[in-house]
């Protein structure tokens, strides 16, 4: 399949598998929201692999999770060294890798994450949900990054970019608490859970309520922090590219404040937010963008060279 057949297909894939990153993408240069819709591509595939699922949709049990993992890693090895694999996704990720020179570690750090999931993984501490959200999220943020110009060196950069796919996680998990207890997953830290009197094989008992809505309202919390992080790095980017960026931080970030609102709501139904409102935000974020906002010291936050180290 040429360039332009994956483009067409990798915009296939974001439509389906994201409303909110599709439109936030339009307002990327054409080269650059090509590219963006090439890495979500694979980006896409890789975590349907993982999770049994189409396009986000559909958890199903993987029948065998390491070799899922094992493919999915040989075929972006391939990919990245240049070589055609025959599967879209894959093949559109090696495009995006040669033109912007994505590093292939940022790539493998981001499997790692679904390895963490192939073998039933769950977080300790807080530290260990930050690098689960650095592994299946934070390195997209740098890719993304990377897509959008930045080089792959400028490491203060990356770790803004990094913050907005953790506040992007933290929400999803927040989200998706009831989902993935269903599914036998959990990533609410031990400690958090045994802290607020929360039983982990037993976490949807109704008498938990309460204290697992503290628990989802912290994600939340987390995640604004993160967010907020995020925009003073945007201001970094192209014109274009930062208010893509700020729509996008947005109308996620709308999610995390919409559970928190909802009071657990989420635990009985997925929470979105309205068309309405995400195309306020791409109004919003164009006046944002027009205005190079003060950096914020991020001393305090969690930072992926902790991921980095313990790899």
């Amino acid at each position: 399949m040429n360039r332009k057949n994956l483009v067409l297909h990798a915009r296939k894939s974001i439509e389906r598998g994201s409303k909110s990153f599709s439109r936030a993408s339009k307002l990327f240069s054409r080269p650059t929201r090509e590219r963006a819709w090439l890495l979500y591509s694979w980006c896409r595939a890789c975590d349907d692999l993982a999770d049994g699922q189409d396009h986000g949709h559909g958890m199903s049990t993987v029948a065998n999770p390491e070799k899922a993992i094992a493919a999915m890693r040989m075929m972006t090895r391939r990919a990245h060294g240049g070589e055609q694999t025959g599967n879209p996704p894959f093949d559109a990720f090696g495009i995006v890798a040669q033109e912007c020179n994505i590093p292939l570690s940022l790539a493998n750090d981001m499997i790692d994450g679904f390895a963490l999931d192939a073998r039933g993984w769950q977080p300790e501490s807080e530290d260990d949900l930050f690098q689960y959200c650095y592994h299946v999220a934070g390195t997209v943020g740098c890719m993304m990054a990377i897509v959008m110009g930045i080089s792959a060196n400028d490491q203060d950069v990356l770790d803004r970019a990094c913050d907005l796919g953790l506040a992007f996680q933290l929400a999803n998990i927040a989200r998706d608490v009831a989902e993935d207890a269903q599914a036998g997953r959990c990533y609410l830290p031990k400690i958090w859970l045994a802290e607020a009197g929360i039983d982990p094989d037993d976490m949807m008992n109704p008498d938990h309520r309460d204290a697992l809505i503290a628990l989802i309202n912290r994600l939340c919390d987390l995640a604004g922090e993160y967010e907020q992080s995020a925009r003073s790095g945007a201001a970094n980017l192209p014109f274009r590219s930062r208010w893509a960026v700020l729509a996008a931080a947005g109308i996620y970030g709308d999610i995390a404040r919409a559970i928190k609102k909802s009071d657990g709501a989420s635990l009985e139904q997925r929470i979105y937010t309205s068309k309405f409102k995400k195309l306020g935000w791409i109004v919003k974020a164009f006046g944002q963008a027009l205005f190079k906002s003060t950096r914020r010291d991020r001393e305090a936050l969690w930072t992926r060279e902790r991921a980095i180290r313990l790899a």
